[in-house]
């Protein structure tokens, strides 16, 4: 394997911020596609909109409430983040705040 092929840690875990929002300059369709898992707050949370490990927040919808332009609205949470890749399998390489 040559330094480019070599798969890496940095490369098994997720990015520190992401968004499933298409208009979110966070948003990356390849990354949501290999599935994330979140804990939050010793939770595993699915209804996650956005996150952002180092700054320990995530955002979720605030129930069916809509803006005036149809999109949901939703509130940040803070706490302790942990994501990683679902397609990982079991004991996956997991990113969280040092």
């Amino acid at each position: 394997m040559t330094e480019e092929t070599k798969p890496t840690a940095a490369a098994d875990t997720p990015p520190d911020h992401l968004s499933v929002n298409p208009r979110s300059k966070h948003f990356d369709a390849e990354v949501l596609q290999r599935g994330i898992g979140i804990r939050f707050k010793d939770r595993v949370r699915n209804d996650i909109e956005e996150y952002s490990i180092s700054e320990g927040w995530v955002r979720v919808q605030a129930g069916k409430t809509v803006d005036r332009k149809g999109q949901p609205l939703t509130i940040k949470l803070n706490g302790p983040v942990e994501a990683w890749f679902e397609d990982l399998g079991e004991n996956p390489p997991i990113a969280k705040a040092e």
